[in-house]
């Protein structure tokens, strides 16, 4: 770019591990999810939630099935202490789930936390300063080892109100811009807070290493990740965290490396709700997993209403490209892509599968709670196939696939002319018009047909230019005698070349459709559809309509 200086920006150091395994690994199963959405989510919020909108938020993150969630910073405000006492005033914290609150290390932050957590049988305590080697010279102005002592003092504090505590405390420790940190020096301090607590098979500590700030490619990370895994002591009884930020837009690559590089646990938001560029968003990490066979413990069958509840609660809206949950990634305008998932389709419907595989659909949407219906939108970019699949599944008429083009080529010059996309309402309109309500020269007044020995005689009775004229004529079915008997005094030549039926609604009230595709002098393929009770009055309804098409 322009006007940048040479040097100005320098590239992230490589870690040093030749022998790294985790690009061997695979994820198999679920982590330890860990919301956020109340504390990290809430705090980058504009107009930050009321008490109503925490007690929705919470009630939706206890209905997905997350066992672990941060509630907020209860030292830091009222708003945030009165939250955590009506959670646990009104019995809503299910036994099975562990509150997570923020402090820094100071007592009367933490002794205040303390108040707030009164009669919450299990919480983490969720101590943290920044250890990066930028805070350290540029904020605190402090040293390494004034930055341990910092971390250790406030072990000291947890441990001290924790004798008084009548409930299970955990101890969760994160040097925050830990990928801003010297690896060296950030097991230095993470084992340091791990003895300082007293670390044992009963008594195991979280170790939460953030990308505060995202600095580098993932694979960066997950080196890291990996390194900080084979220098921490008691690793046993160590649970590694992350909690990445999207700075670089790499969050969810960066926490499933790192979760191949041996994490444990993931910190995240739903819809990547979170300061600056915001969270990994969880809904993505998880829904991945279930497109790899992995059951992610988390339950996002509804998607719908978590968009509702989760924009009503922090006044943000959802890109509609957001992976699996946007307005339009269960949608294709491309005709290539409509044509794929409508065949895909198809053939899942007719050779039911083990497994999920149709084209540009990596997730069954009804998994998630979409419909087919939203799949296939229809503009100027749109093909044939999307046009009868909206046809088919929104209206019931099955066309023919030779009939494909014809349709979609009304459908996108509408589309051309008015230059935005076409609701479902719009392109039934334009089927209607282009097959049912047009303009007339020949229009069936009745018909009658008998049949023996294969051979169909019909009676035909028609308006041709404002004549009434009644002919008969045989053939080998309705549409061939109908013809012969239209042939006696119609004067447009024309020959048949196919014919399709199917039935329309339901078993007590069927109607009968008929598509019929006749060829002229002047055009290789005119189809004409037909509606009616009676298959052989559809078929011929077909026929005098693909004629009025033809001859105009």
């Amino acid at each position: 770019m322009k006007n940048i200086p040479q040097g100005k920006y320098r590239p992230y150091p490589k870690i040093d591990l030749p022998d790294r395994t985790w690009p061997n690994n695979s994820i198999t199963e679920a982590p330890k999810w860990c919301s956020v959405d109340l504390r990290d989510g809430n705090q980058a919020l504009i107009n930050p939630m009321d008490m109503n909108k925490k007690l929705s938020l919470f009630a939706l993150l206890l209905k997905i099935g997350f066992k672990e969630i941060e509630v907020g910073f209860p030292s830091a405000s009222k708003v945030e202490f009165d939250f955590l006492r009506r959670l646990v005033d009104d019995k809503l914290i299910p036994d099975d789930v562990t509150i997570q609150v923020l402090v820094q290390a100071r007592e009367h932050l933490i002794e205040r936390t303390f108040e707030a957590l009164r009669g919450v049988k299990k919480a983490t305590i969720h101590l943290y300063n920044s250890t990066s080697s930028a805070q350290r010279k540029m904020v605190f102005q402090k040293s390494k080892d004034e930055i341990i002592t910092l971390a250790l003092e406030g072990v000291d504090l947890v441990k001290k109100y924790e004798k008084s505590h009548d409930g299970e405390i955990f101890l969760e420790y994160s040097p925050e811009s830990f990928t801003g940190t010297e690896l060296e020096y950030a097991a230095k301090i993470a084992n340091a807070v791990t003895k300082r607590w007293g670390i044992s098979d009963s008594r195991k500590v979280i170790i939460n290493l953030p990308a505060t700030v995202e600095m580098a490619t993932p694979n960066i990370y997950a080196d890291q990740i990996e390194w900080m895994s084979r220098h921490l002591d008691n690793r046993e009884n160590v649970i590694i965290s992350t909690h990445t930020h999207n700075d670089r837009g790499t969050s969810i690559a960066a926490t499933e490396l790192a979760l191949l590089a041996g994490a444990d646990r993931v910190e995240g938001t739903l819809l990547s709700n979170g300061e600056r560029t915001g969270n990994v968003d969880i809904i993505t990490l998880a829904l991945n997993m279930t497109t790899q066979g992995i059951d992610s413990k988390l339950d996002f069958s509804n998607v719908n209403e978590v968009l509702d509840v989760v924009e009503r609660c922090t006044e943000i809206e959802t890109h509609v490209r957001h992976p699996y949950v946007g307005e339009l990634v269960y949608t294709a305008f491309s005709g290539s892509h409509q044509d794929a998932i409508n065949k895909g389709l198809a053939h899942r419907k007719s050779n039911p599968a083990s497994h999920w595989e149709v084209p540009y659909l990596p997730i069954d949407p009804d998994d998630v709670g979409r419909s087919y219906e939203s799949i296939i939108r229809i503009n100027s970019q749109s093909g044939k196939g999307g046009v009868a699949y909206i046809l088919e599944k929104n209206f019931g008429y099955q066309l023919p696939k030779t009939m494909h083009p014809e349709m979609g080529k009304l459908v996108q010059d509408v589309s051309d002319k008015k230059g935005q996309e076409l609701s479902s309402e719009e392109i039934f309109e334009i089927f209607n018009e282009n097959y049912f309500n047009i303009k007339e020269h020949i229009s069936l007044v009745d018909f009658t047909v008998s049949s023996l020995k294969g051979i169909s005689k019909c009676t035909l009775t028609y308006i041709l230019n404002g004549t009434e004229i009644v002919s008969n004529g045989e053939g080998n079915g309705p549409v061939d005698a109908c013809r012969d008997a239209l042939m006696k005094d119609y004067r447009n030549s024309f020959s048949i070349n196919s014919y399709f039926e199917h039935s329309f609604g339901n078993k007590s009230s069927a109607k009968a459709i008929a598509y019929i595709e006749i060829e002229t002098p002047k055009t290789l393929s005119c189809f004409g559809v037909g509606a009616d009770n009676d298959i052989a009055t559809a078929s011929v309804k077909a026929l005098f309509c693909a004629l009025n098409r033809a001859f105009i």
